[in-house]
């Protein structure tokens, strides 16, 4: 097959990754990942719906603010945008392949570049995803989310959908369209927006209120487009506080939840978390997914983790176990993700510069969150932990908690009912026997 002589390419030294087993020292093996072992009712595979980022994958070379590249990518040569974009997809069709995986995820300009204007951008989507469409047949690789990067041209300097200049609205309305069409022509499960220019710098010079607004309407209005063109996944919404913009209209889950229902696009949107964003937050990981989950509103993730020295967005692969094994837990807890999947929105470090790092971080990722959810699952269904949790409430159990809850009571009633307070007594929360049997498992 065509393919399969593109297939080793670009990664010479790197075969399928198979799952060996935890005790195996191959660092090009799964450990803990073996995607058809079952947890519960479901494999891991179906559990987790890894994807693969485009963008930092495929697209980073290593570059910063501060530095030039460091990493070559020998999938990016050539004159022409087509033949860039072509190579880059198989490369990244064999990446996939390699690491065993279904799913991957992608900004409009990740898969080709954007031309002198919008129609030549429109007719090079058209171009690229007629062959992903080609490859994903062949793999058997589907698209978790498209998205449409509204954020790194000049144009979208003071915002896309907030932006104070209507003609730059229209057209990121116009590559919103382009990138649905994209999404949906390629089978997508999925349609993301993130707002990282979506906010403001300055008060002094926003009017937060009709930004807000115009950002509601331009949802709704791809929401409408998408519907009526056969797309019946979800959408959803990425929060993050700040960096690129001083402050942004996405700043965390809570504030993402209460725009939804002000506009009233709670029916079609739900949450795509990144723990790294969280953080940046001042929230955990699992903070943020447990007010997802309280609003049935836990749609897909993003796995990677921050510097906690560090002040901005480092997206880092994921490593560290206590954390997520919580995160899973509440995961789980919920009923699991719904629609979206696990993707690796994180990039190597700007020194790892040989292609097998890129296998050796997924690889690293994939293991990780395996262990995590095989031990959430252990925490959850044979440890007392739900007993600790449900008998610190017990006393909502009594006639009078649930009437409180059923809101039969009244202020007055509450002040019947507690006398002179003598009866108060301290209940431990015994966090720290909480936190050891979680280690414990671990």
């Amino acid at each position: 097959m065509t393919a399969q002589s593109n297939q080793s390419a670009y990664f010479k030294n790197v075969g399928k990754i198979k799952f060996e087993g935890k005790d195996s020292d191959n660092p090009l093996a799964y450990r803990y990942y073996d995607k058809d072992a079952k947890v519960g009712d479901k494999t891991l595979e179906d559990h987790m719906k890894f994807a693969v980022a485009y963008w930092h994958s495929f697209c980073g070379d290593g570059g910063d603010p501060f530095g030039h590249p460091t990493r070559p990518m020998p999938w990016n040569i050539g004159n022409s945008a087509e033949d860039r974009a072509k190579q880059k997809m198989d490369a990244a069709f064999e990446f996939i392949s390699k690491l065993g995986l279904k799913y991957y995820c992608f900004h409009d300009i990740d898969l080709i570049d954007e031309g002198e204007n919008i129609n030549t951008f429109g007719k090079r989507l058209d171009f690229i995803t007629d062959y992903a469409l080609e490859k994903q047949a062949e793999f058997d690789v589907k698209v978790l989310w498209g998205t449409a990067n509204l954020f790194s041209h000049p144009r979208y300097m003071n915002g896309a959908a907030t932006n104070p200049d209507f003609q730059v609205v229209a057209h990121a309305g116009a590559q919103v369209k382009n990138a649905i069409d994209a999404t949906i022509k390629l089978g997508g499960e999925n349609y993301v927006f993130w707002g990282g220019r979506e906010g403001y710098m300055s008060l002094l010079n926003t009017n937060m209120k009709k930004e807000l607004d115009h950002m509601a309407q331009f949802l709704h209005m791809a929401k409408d487009y998408a519907r009526k063109n056969g797309f019946t996944g979800t959408f959803f919404i990425e929060p993050k506080p700040a960096e690129p913009t001083k402050h942004q209209y996405d700043y965390d889950a809570a504030t993402v939840l209460g725009f939804l229902r002000e506009y009233d696009l709670m029916d079609d949107f739900k949450l795509n978390l990144e723990v790294n964003h969280a953080t940046l937050a001042l929230h955990t990981f699992e903070h943020e997914l447990q007010v997802a989950a309280n609003s049935n509103a836990l749609g897909s993730i993003d796995a990677n983790r921050g510097d906690y020295q560090n002040g901005w967005d480092t997206d880092q692969f994921p490593v560290n176990l206590y954390e997520l094994t919580q995160a899973m837990m509440i995961i789980l807890d919920s009923g699991g993700i719904q629609g979206g999947g696990i993707n690796f929105d994180a990039k190597i470090r700007r020194n790892s510069t040989d292609l097998e790092d890129l296998f050796y971080a997924h690889i690293g990722g994939i293991d990780l969150f395996a262990r995590a959810l095989i031990i959430a699952h252990q925490i959850l269904t044979t440890s007392e932990y739900k007993s600790l949790l449900s008998n610190r409430y017990q006393s909502w159990e009594t006639s009078a908690g649930l009437d409180y809850e059923a809101g039969k009571l009244s202020l007055e009633d509450l002040a019947n009912i507690t006398g002179d307070g003598s009866h108060l007594k301290a209940t431990s929360g015994r966090q720290e026997y909480i936190e050891n049997l979680i280690n414990r498992y671990i």
